[in-house]
């Protein structure tokens, strides 16, 4: 099988992650958040969380957060998905988090994510981080802070693959050709 060639590759990725991080800092320090709770969504969000959390220097323990049996497409993945365990270190009731994912496209697993949470108790406030943000949003749902703004054409998906190292691939389901991606906007 092909592999498709990196959209962005595992220096770019530590850049932009370097720079998330610093960000993030900030949004904490200008909304006087001194202990948030940084949470990852399976997988992809978990290896782009752990990173940020290494670069704030965080002292809670990194939240994990597994959506599988949330998904509203649940039927439609399979009857055997990857499930993981959730793990949140602390009580979240009244905290301040940050959950992360890798790529926002539908905005599905977030909603998906926002009803584990919920199941484990009532955060005070939930900042969303994302890698990526990719258009085709279904619902109402936006990233707080996002690494790289992609356009795809209709049938591309945007994967991230990791965790060592980590990488953005673009693929389409039925081409074995070269993608190339559509201009993007850094923000």
């Amino acid at each position: 099988m092909n592999t498709p060639e990196p959209w962005k590759n595992a220096r770019e990725i530590d850049a932009a992650i370097d720079e998330m991080a610093e960000q993030l800092r900030q949004i904490l320090a200008q909304r006087g958040i001194e202990r948030p709770l940084l949470v990852g969504i399976h997988s992809g969000g978990v290896w782009v969380a752990e990173r940020i959390h290494r670069r704030l220097g965080l002292s809670e323990p990194l939240g994990t957060l597994d959506i599988s049996f949330y998904r509203d497409d649940f039927t439609r993945i399979g009857i055997h998905p990857v499930v993981r365990p959730s793990h949140l270190p602390v009580n979240i009731d009244g905290r301040q988090l940050v959950l992360v994912d890798d790529v926002l496209h539908t905005g599905r697993t977030i909603r998906a994510a926002l009803n584990v949470l919920f199941d484990y108790g009532r955060p005070a406030a939930v900042l969303r981080v994302a890698l990526a943000e990719r258009d085709g949003r279904e619902l109402p749902i936006a990233a707080d802070l996002v690494g790289w703004q992609a356009r795809l054409a209709p049938g591309q998906h945007l994967k991230l693959t990791g965790p060592e190292p980590l990488s953005l691939v673009i693929r389409a389901p039925t081409s074995r050709a070269k993608v190339k991606p559509a201009a993007d906007d850094r923000t």
